[in-house]
């Protein structure tokens, strides 16, 4: 063992043992707590809709939040769930709905299809994102513009945790050129973050530089915070963890102007809300979704619900290809994107391999619907457009064989792929039976999403026996880019999907 190696070994013993400095926030934890980077007078302050809706949750009203953790492997590590229990302990009574959907060995060039399925149709109030790879073909920023085009979410970006190439020995060089060019790599994905933190309004978490502050100040080395080359280590979780945590609070100092009209709340009493003679209730709005709140009281009321005049479910953009199901081994979508180039149904879909030849990398298949049913047979290397056109797989997007070639299995004789398309829209709203006086969402029904960005009129016409509605307001959701407003360079298809040149086999925690 090298001196050096001997040295950062006893200097982390010590602080495990006398270190005066623990957590603040969590005193079995044997670590000295680390010196965010950045001003701590702007910590949240792009992000205040979100921790406002935390802060203001009380017992008589908890407040629903959506948060979805994005990108790859290291995402999917604890340090995760150390932040989402985190935020449950410090906002008990907040309806905190959390998911994590990050997928091991998805770089920004893959995961600008998963979103398709897994980012957008959530509608998160709050993303905390970070991925490797999609820096400089501009994938990671279109991923972004595109959660300010179709959602009203905050985002939290973090920068890389620090990694350390499997080429050189853990006390080996820090200018040797390998390390060099890691750390190239992840300063300029902080380089993106922080650029398109100003530009699209985003908080940004620098963990790379508070690690590398950390690193510094108490003589350790970056292999002391990984358990490989990529992935973090209790050490390196409690840090990536305790490096975002600081952004995750509320600011009654700072004002949430800059996400004002977004996300905006209409009472019923409002003037731009027409009650029409027959009890039908009308409302202008501006977005792409709306909700309507029923009224704290139990009946029995339905309504036919019309956007623009028409029955929301004539609206094809109101409908998506929810995620399919996984591989047989490895765990990632089995295909990484669905398109279509005609109106949707909703139905459950299902994929039949009819040939998998792993050494010749074959992998033909059929597709049906439970509606449409049969609908054509495929190839993974090819373009497959259905018979009726509801199912587009673009070549390069199925996942199968390269997930058996990658764990060295073979394809079990029952393997087969199923699929929801569902739908973001309800034609006849009918009003909560039951709820929970406390909880609004249950009192809350999207009535659509996925609408054209621009002015709509929604207009709810009782349905049946019903006379009047028992609504008391409305929500609606306006992303603050219009649609087409940017564009970034890359390669698409015809259908948008991100077609990859080939898919390698990435290591693990790439």
């Amino acid at each position: 063992m090298s001196s050096m190696r001997y040295c950062s070994m006893v200097l982390l013993i010590s602080m495990l043992v006398v270190s005066p400095a623990w957590c603040a926030e969590d005193n079995e934890k044997p670590w000295a707590a680390p010196e965010p980077a950045g001003d701590p007078n702007g910590f949240g302050a792009k992000i205040q809709r979100t921790m406002s809706q935390l802060a203001s949750s009380t017992p008589e009203k908890r407040n629903h939040i959506r948060v979805l953790f994005y990108g790859q492997s290291v995402t999917r590590n604890p340090w995760w769930q150390d932040v989402a229990e985190d935020l449950r302990k410090r906002f008990p009574y907040a309806e905190l709905e959390i998911e994590n959907r990050a997928i091991g060995g998805y770089g920004g060039p893959v995961l600008i299809n998963t979103a398709e399925f897994d980012l957008y149709p959530f509608y998160p109030d709050l993303v905390i994102f970070h991925v490797w790879g999609g820096v400089e073909t501009g994938h990671q920023e279109k991923i972004l513009r595109r959660i300010r085009q179709r959602t009203t979410a905050e985002i939290l970006l973090w920068t890389s945790n620090l990694r350390w190439p499997k080429t050189v020995p853990p006390d080996g060089d820090p200018q040797h050129p390998d390390v060099l060019a890691l750390d190239a790599q992840d300063q300029a994905i902080s380089d993106l973050y922080q650029q398109l933190g100003a530009e699209l309004d985003c908080e940004v978490a620098d963990v790379r530089s508070g690690m590398q502050n950390y690193l510094k100040k108490h003589g350790l080395v970056v292999k002391d915070t990984l358990r490989d080359t990529v992935h973090p280590n209790e050490l390196g979780n409690f840090l990536i963890a305790e490096l975002v945590k600081p952004h995750l609070h509320y600011r009654p100092d700072l004002s949430v102007k800059p996400s004002s009209g977004l996300v905006e709340n209409v009472p019923i009493a409002d003037e731009r809300v027409e009650r029409e003679p027959d009890g039908s209730i009308r409302l202008t709005f501006r977005g792409n979704r709306v909700d309507v709140i029923a009224a704290p009281v139990a009946s029995e009321a339905s309504a036919r619900v019309l956007i623009d005049e028409k029955a929301p479910s004539t609206f094809p953009e109101l409908y998506y290809h929810a995620r399919p199901s996984p591989t047989p081994v490895a765990g990632r979508p089995a295909f990484n994107r669905i398109d279509h180039q005609t109106p949707l149904l909703v139905e459950t879909w299902t994929a039949r391999i009819l040939e998998c030849d792993l050494d010749k990398d074959v992998l033909r298949y059929e597709i049906r619907g439970s509606k449409t049913g049969f609908d054509g047979v495929g190839d993974h290397k090819q373009r497959f457009v259905s018979d009726s056109g509801r199912v587009i797989i673009e070549p390069g997007m199925w996942m199968v064989n390269w997930s058996l070639r990658y764990q060295q299995q073979t394809l079990p004789a029952d393997y087969q792929v199923t699929w929801e398309t569902k739908p973001l829209f309800v034609d006849t709203w009918e009003s909560p039976a039951q709820f929970d006086p406390a909880r609004e969402s249950t009192r809350t029904t999207t009535l659509a999403q996925g609408l054209e960005n621009t002015e709509h009129t929604l207009t709810l016409k009782p349905a049946g026996e019903t006379k009047s509605l028992p609504v008391t307001g409305f929500r609606t959701f306006r992303p603050r880019i219009p649609p087409g407003a940017t564009t970034v360079p890359g390669t698409f298809s015809p259908s948008g999907a991100f077609l990859p040149a080939r898919l390698a086999i990435p290591r693990p925690g790439t």
